[in-house]
C-alpha cells in the first residue's frame, strides 16, 4: 500500500524519472529545431544520486518507475541505471519511453538488465513527414528499434503518436492498420502545451473526440471496462482482443485518478507535468547532512510534494499558465 497520499485521497505509486533533457530528434511539438538551452551537466543528477532518490521513493510505496527524457537512451550508462534500479530491494516495475533510435543495439541489454515495458514515440509512417516533424531522417532507425524491442521480449510494445493538424492528422487509420499488422499497441496522445517554442494553440488541437471519430470510420470501437489510473482510454477494436488507446490530456483530463509524480534530470520533484512548483532534492543530496539526515529529508520532500498536489492541471481554465520548463526538461 502506498504511503504517498495527497489531500484528495489519491495514492501515488508511479514515479516518472527523466534521465536527460537532451534529445537526438527535434519534434516540432516539443522543441524548436535549433533548440540549445540544455541544462548544464553539473546540474544533472549523477547515477548514484539518482539511485538514492529512487530508493527513497520505493521505500515510500513507489512500485513503478518509468524512465524518460529528453531521450533516455542518450544517457551513456543507461544499462547500468536499469540494472541498479532492478537490484533495489522490492524492485519497482521498470518501463521506458523512448524515440527508439538506439534500441536496435540496446533493447536486449536493457531487457537483460531488468527493463520490462517500453513505449516508443512514432507519429508518422511517412519518411518525408517524419523529416518535417523531427528535422532528422531517422525513420528506419525507429522501425529497427521497434523490431529489436519485440525480439528482446519487451512486450507488448506500445507506440505513442501525437497528431498535428495539417501535418500527420490524415494517418490516423493507417497508423492503426500498421500497428495491428505489427502486433503493436497504439496510443494517440493529444498535443499538450509543453513545447519549448511556445507554439501550442488550443484552437489547432486535434481532440480525443476527433481521433475517435476518425478511427470509428473504419473500426468498431468499444470501451474497455476498467481504466484505473491509466492515462489512456482503451477501446477494443472490432470486439477485441486488440485495443487502441486515446490519451485526452487536454480535452478529457484524467487528473482525478492520477497516481504519478515526476523527477527531473536535475533533481527536482514535481507533482504534475503542469505544476508551477518544484521541490529540490539535488540540494539535499549535495548538502553536508549525514546520510541518515539526507534520507529523512528526502522522505519529507516526497510527502510534501504529494500533499501540495492540486486537484487538476487546469489547462482548460482561463487562468492556466504554461510551465516555464518544456516537456524535454520535465520528462514525459
Amino acid at each position: 500500500m502506498t504511503q504517498l497520499v495527497d489531500t484528495y485521497g489519491r495514492g501515488h505509486r508511479d514515479l516518472r524519472v527523466s534521465l536527460t533533457d537532451r534529445c537526438n530528434l527535434r519534434c516540432t511539438y516539443c522543441m524548436p529545431h535549433d533548440f540549445a538551452a540544455w541544462l548544464p551537466s553539473d546540474e544533472l543528477l549523477t547515477t548514484d544520486e539518482l539511485i538514492s532518490i529512487i530508493k527513497v521513493g520505493v521505500s515510500q510505496g513507489i512500485d513503478e518507475i518509468r524512465l524518460t527524457g529528453g531521450e533516455p537512451l542518450l544517457r551513456p550508462d543507461i544499462v547500468e541505471i536499469v540494472s541498479r534500479i532492478s537490484a533495489i530491494e522490492n524492485p519497482p516495475i521498470l518501463s521506458m519511453t523512448t524515440n527508439g533510435l538506439a534500441l536496435a543495439k540496446l533493447a536486449t541489454p536493457l531487457f537483460d538488465a531488468g527493463l520490462r515495458r517500453i513505449n516508443i514515440s512514432l507519429d508518422t509512417l511517412d519518411r518525408e513527414v517524419f523529416k518535417k516533424m523531427t528535422y532528422r531522417d531517422r525513420l528506419d532507425d525507429v522501425f529497427a528499434g521497434i523490431q529489436a524491442a519485440k525480439d528482446a521480449g519487451l512486450l507488448p510494445v506500445k507506440i505513442n503518436a501525437v497528431l498535428l493538424r495539417g501535418i500527420n492528422d490524415g494517418e490516423v487509420t493507417s497508423l492503426l492498420d500498421w500497428a495491428l499488422a505489427e502486433d503493436l499497441n497504439l496510443r494517440f496522445i493529444e498535443q499538450m502545451p509543453l513545447d519549448a517554442g511556445g507554439i501550442w494553440n488550443r484552437a489547432e488541437l486535434i481532440t480525443a473526440d476527433e481521433i475517435f471519430e476518425q478511427l470509428s470510420s473504419k473500426y468498431k470501437l468499444s470501451p474497455v471496462d476498467y481504466r484505473g489510473s491509466s492515462p489512456a482510454e482503451e477501446f477494443l477494436i472490432d470486439g477485441g482482443p486488440a485495443t487502441v488507446g486515446i490519451i485526452g490530456s487536454v480535452s478529457r483530463p484524467f487528473c482525478g485518478a492520477c497516481d504519478r509524480i515526476r523527477l527531473t534530470s536535475d533533481g527536482q520533484l514535481r507533482s504534475c507535468l503542469f505544476s508551477m512548483k518544484e521541490t529540490d532534492l539535488r540540494g539535499i543530496l549535495r548538502s553536508d547532512l549525514s546520510e541518515e539526515e539526507k534520507i529523512e529529508a528526502l522522505i519529507s520532500k516526497f510527502h510534501v510534494t504529494v500533499k501540495d498536489k492540486l486537484p487538476g492541471h487546469g489547462i482548460n481554465d482561463p487562468s492556466f499558465i504554461q510551465p516555464s520548463r518544456p516537456m524535454s526538461a520535465i520528462g514525459g
